[in-house]
């Protein structure tokens, strides 16, 4: 089995989409598509695996329904994508998402996932036989 997530699909996600299109960037240049995992494993299963609201484990899309989560130098030294970047670019990227949730607009643009259970963001479980 491999846990693994789909680059191609990580601009989807608010946090990437909004305050840090680099981490997109990032992840094109240094982790397979599933497409290209899949053809190395050969015959496998692929399970779409939705992350749950209260996930605990702390990697990047763990807070989705949580955004002042990020905000918590804490959180973010726990998460790789943000050790990767440039400093000046997740502080950044950091000052946009406090102003945004401090003045609503966050809410305005993704309010609608406070009310999910969870999210697919393209994180993927390979199972082969």
């Amino acid at each position: 089995m491999i846990f693994t997530f789909d680059p191609s699909e990580v601009h989807k996600y608010w946090l990437i989409e909004a305050y840090f299109p680099e981490i997109a960037e990032l992840d094109q240049g240094r982790c397979p598509t599933v497409a290209e995992i899949v053809r190395h494993l050969g015959d496998c299963r692929v399970d779409r695996i939705p992350i749950p609201h209260d996930c605990v484990d702390g990697f990047l899309a763990a807070f989705w329904r949580r955004p002042e989560a990020y905000l918590d130098p804490g959180v973010r030294a726990g998460i790789s994508s943000f050790a990767l970047l440039d400093q000046d670019v997740v502080a950044r990227g950091v000052a946009q998402l406090e102003a945004d949730l401090e003045s609503g607009q966050w809410e305005r643009r993704f309010g609608y996932i406070r009310s999910l259970d969870s999210l697919d963001i393209g994180y993927q479980l390979l199972v082969t036989s």
